[in-house]
């Protein structure tokens, strides 16, 4: 993530009508609950501290990449002292294909100088103190919270979950920030979590950006997205 902060999409679609009844947001969780039941972080980690490094480099990169190249370097550089230590060029040569690597090791490398100058060499455990770290912003400071802690102070709104809230008329925001607003108002923070993976899961299985998969959708007769297919 560039820095890690939650790029603001362009050339986004028409949102959807919005309806944000709360018969119709409860039925909407039902199913997303009942289609992913085991939704998980798809970024493999240990601790807070992978798991906050992990989503620094996921920034405009797949998980799939992000999770090809982190062995490497907990395996190298295992805690935030040794990575705080460690040269920049040997940084960059391991995310190098994760993309904008000169930024991201940059970005975990004042993550580990912060977090062992500031909060005694742990990763902190609020939004207030995440956010002082270089590279993390709400969307990165909400996987940690919600991930490593149980924490639910937000909703991680990525490039699918901002894609599937304006598509189900749950947001008409135009950014990120504002979508996780929105979402905050009519979801229950006990599903904040939770409604995260499912709906990452489901943009990346069904609700793509391009000619999304509506006849296999659970929610097709719920969505009237102006891209739906047939």
């Amino acid at each position: 993530m560039t820095p890690t902060t939650t790029k603001k999409p362009t050339k986004s679609r028409p949102a959807a009508k919005l309806e944000r009844s709360p018969a119709r947001v409860e039925e909407i969780l039902k199913r997303f609950s009942a289609a992913y039941p085991k939704a998980v972080c798809a970024l493999t980690h240990r601790n807070a501290w992978e798991l906050l490094v992990a989503t620094i480099l996921s920034a405009q990169c797949t998980d799939v990449r992000v999770n090809m190249v982190t062995p490497t370097l907990f395996n190298l550089f295992p805690t935030p002292q040794s990575l705080a230590d460690a040269k920049l060029e040997a940084i960059e040569q391991v995310i190098h294909s994760t993309g904008f690597y000169r930024n991201k090791a940059k970005n975990i490398q004042g993550a580990a100088q912060t977090i062992l100058k500031n909060f005694g060499g742990r990763v902190p455990k609020t939004m207030e103190e995440l956010l002082q770290l270089p590279g993390v912003a709400r969307k990165t400071a909400n996987v940690v919270l919600g991930v490593a802690y149980k924490r639910a102070e937000g909703i991680v709104v990525d490039t699918h979950v901002y894609r599937i809230a304006r598509r189900l008329g749950l947001s008409k925001a135009a950014t990120p920030e504002k979508v996780e607003q929105d979402l905050i108002k009519i979801i229950p923070q006990e599903r904040w979590i939770a409604i995260s993976h499912e709906l990452i899961l489901h943009g990346r299985a069904l609700c793509i950006a391009r000619r999304p998969k509506c006849s296999e959708c659970p929610l097709n007769d719920l969505c009237k997205a102006r891209d739906k297919t047939a």
